[in-house]
């Protein structure tokens, strides 16, 4: 089994350490016995790198600018994991300070912070925050590094409350276009030992896909139904042109430069998953069969 061949005892550095995702890549990196170089910016409060430095990480305060000294951060690691965050000065730019530092370094193998969908399949200019992914990936692949994108749809835990399909309180499961399109979703906690895994798996491909649950609008309403005891209904607010329509209106009357996920950015991630463009396939969930996945039901429950 591949799952199994994965070589641990390695030294791996995951860039945004403290953050939700990077905080369990770390553990789950650290769970498989990796020493963990947990990078975290100068002046960060021991607060937030406590809990990770008792579970055994080094922690390493970095200038992601300064290249020397991010560079000598990362010798001797056989992947840098990126959970980096924010806009493009972090996607593009900050990731690509740690890529020229790892290149510096030696450092064969990078893991680039994408955790979406398959923003391959998708246009130009149609999702802000994919754009950045598409643009860093472009200066990745120009260099002979090893990279390895973990692509897992849609987090499940956004259906708590964030993606606002699920409605509880009024007993529905609101949507765009085609209540049978399929749909990918994957837990935070799944997709952090997944990309750990990978992160020890020398042979791991350029793109990884992977779905704890892929699922359509009904799905949905049927999983909420039992997840909460009670029935829901589906209520269809109009079409995909009707959705892009009102992404267009938030984008304008709030447009939130400056935030990574205004409502309109989160209304597009969805109504490009409604249209199905990047649905993720094949699936690798089989490849490290250690993974135990995660419903959405369970989610919700």
């Amino acid at each position: 089994m591949i799952g199994q061949q994965y070589i641990t005892h390695q030294t791996i550095a995951v860039a945004g350490a403290t953050g939700h995702l990077g905080t369990l890549i770390a553990k789950e990196l650290l769970a498989r016995h990796a020493h963990v170089k947990a990078l975290v910016r100068k002046n960060t409060p021991i607060s937030k790198t406590a809990l990770l430095e008792k579970a055994g990480a080094e922690i390493i305060p970095v200038d992601y600018r300064n290249t020397v000294t991010l560079t000598e951060a990362l010798r001797d690691a056989q992947c840098v994991v990126s959970a980096l965050s924010g806009l493009r000065d972090v996607i593009v730019e900050t990731q690509s300070d740690l890529l020229k530092a790892a290149l510096n370094a030696g450092v064969p193998r990078f893991i680039p912070s994408d955790y979406c969908i398959d923003y391959t399949k998708l246009p130009d200019g149609s999702n802000r925050n994919l754009d950045f992914r598409r643009e860093f990936a472009s200066i990745l692949d120009k260099t002979p590094i090893h990279a390895t994108s973990v692509l897992n749809g849609m987090f499940t835990d956004l259906l708590k409350g964030q993606a606002p399909l699920i409605l509880p309180k009024l007993n529905r499961v609101i949507y765009w276009g085609d209540a049978d399109q399929p749909m990918d979703f994957t837990t935070v906690t799944n997709t952090a030992a997944f990309t750990a895994v990978a992160a020890l798996d020398s042979q791991a491909p350029r793109f990884l896909r992977i779905a704890g649950e892929v699922a359509t609008i009904r799905d949905l309403q049927r999983a909420a139904s039992q997840a909460y005891g009670k029935e829901f209904g589906l209520l269809r607010i109009g079409g995909l042109g009707f959705l892009a329509t009102m992404v267009r209106i938030m984008r304008t009357i709030a447009p939130a430069r400056d935030e990574v996920f205004p409502p309109w950015q989160g209304m597009q991630y969805l109504h490009d998953m409604l249209r199905g463009l990047p649905k993720l396939e094949p699936l690798d969930n089989a490849r490290y069969p250690e993974i135990k996945w995660t419903g959405i039901r369970e989610v919700l429950a």
